[in-house]
């Protein structure tokens, strides 16, 4: 054979490959060795962690619970997109917390004591966390402080201005019908459907144009069967949630309580937005190639500051946002709004879901998949009424397993060049 017609070592490899089963098998296992299983471990750990709780307590794997358990993670999850974004970059933003606190003590004030609208009050929050981010993004990046220390700065700082905001009284009850059904207002079940039906058909529209592009430019692609599988997967799993959600959850026959809350589609909305902001835009790509390499991105002739500034306002909106929707289904907002374990959690949603912490790495979808882990585990944990020590314990435990999975991923790609 010459060597104009000798196979390449590309045309050769699919050759050699397996079929079927043992072939997929193969390639799970070629990607276990170059730390490439994407969202397969956090999915198998979210089904362990449901056989757990569920034989721990019947009521755990209920519509009512599992409902419950969505809203309750629709705020943190909200700052976990922000988040993501920020690990994205390799920088960390610790302010997060005190920023959704702040926010909702603006929207508050500005609601039941000034008497603002309360689309005006809403968005002045929204700002509050915007100006913060610019504050915060600018002072780190022009001033070459360090992300660390202007965000912990900011932890303090913003603390404070709640105390401030706040008043001698405190606690802000919230009674406008618009402010608290931001996280509260059921969906009509018909409504549900459309939407979860409409993403299904949008998502599989989507991959399969994806992979045609692919294919018509010669780059490398899923098989059609392979796309079809996660087409399906991902249309069963959204129908399943909206049948959840649509099922009664009220314990008097003669009172219906189904639909999807607007909370969980809010949160949803800003997975899917900024999930489709990262992977199909210039500006998403500049993410990812600063995160990756700052110097070579500049070299590239990405104006890296302006990046790095852009992303650390669109977590503090983020996290206005989801301080927003706390205050929305607490119905109130109080000195220890955005504290506690706000921040802790929504740190250990992106890392746990598969962001690196070492920036370049990730999907905003790990805000979704981290939530609903730590969600999971605190919400079963409450079920059985285990102490605040043990729950902090164990969620510690999580994030520093995610975190050493991170590590050792990262040494597995150096190892093979790839990192």
């Amino acid at each position: 054979m010459s060597a104009r017609t000798r196979p390449t070592l590309e045309e050769s490899a699919p050759a050699r490959r397996p079929a079927g089963l043992r072939g997929r098998l193969v390639d799970v296992q070629q990607r276990a060795r170059r730390a490439d299983l994407g969202a397969l471990p956090v999915l198998l750990g979210l089904g362990v962690i449901a056989i757990i709780f569920q034989f721990a307590n019947r009521n755990f794997l209920t519509a009512l619970n599992l409902t419950n358990l969505m809203v309750q993670i629709a705020a943190v999850g909200t700052i976990a997109v922000g988040v993501t974004l920020v690990l994205l970059l390799g920088e960390i933003d610790l302010s997060v917390g005190a920023v959704s606190g702040l926010a909702a003590g603006v929207m508050a004030v500005l609601s039941v004591k000034q008497g603002w609208p309360a689309v005006a009050a809403v968005a002045a929050g929204v700002l509050v966390g915007s100006a913060i981010g610019l504050l915060q993004g600018a002072w780190s990046v022009k001033l070459g402080v360090p992300s660390f220390i202007v965000t912990l700065a900011g932890l303090l700082g913003w603390q404070g201005a709640l105390l401030r905001v706040l008043g001698p009284t405190g606690t802000i009850n919230l009674n406008d019908p618009f402010i608290t059904g931001l996280a509260n207002r059921l969906l009509p079940v018909w409504l549900g459907w459309a939407i979860g039906l409409a993403f299904a058909l949008i998502y599989a529209a989507a991959t399969l144009w994806s992979r045609r592009q692919r294919l018509r430019a010669g780059l490398p692609a899923a098989s059609a069967r392979g796309v079809a599988a996660r087409i399906a997967i991902v249309a069963v799993a959204v129908l399943a949630a909206v049948a959840i959600m649509s099922v009664n959850r009220s314990a008097n026959p003669q009172v219906h309580i189904a639909g999807v809350p607007s909370g969980v589609l809010i949160f949803l909305g800003f997975v899917v937005v900024f999930d489709q902001v990262t992977r199909r835009t210039r500006f998403g790509r500049h993410i990812f190639a600063v995160g990756g390499n700052a110097e070579a991105a500049r070299r590239a002739g990405i104006n890296v500051d302006r990046v790095r500034i852009a992303v650390f306002v669109l977590a503090s909106t983020l996290a206005a946002c989801g301080g927003l929707l706390a205050a929305s289904r607490l119905y109130a907002v109080n000195q220890a709004s955005g504290s506690g374990d706000v921040l802790l959690d929504a740190i250990a949603a992106a890392v746990i879901g598969g962001t690196s912490l070492f920036g370049g790495r990730g999907t905003v979808w790990a805000a979704l998949l981290g939530a609903l882990v730590i969600g999971a585990v605190s919400n079963g944990m409450d079920l059985l009424a285990l102490s605040s020590a043990i729950k902090f314990m164990i969620t510690g435990g999580v994030l520093l397993l995610a975190v050493t999975i991170d590590a050792l991923a990262r040494r597995s790609r150096e190892a093979a060049g790839r990192a």
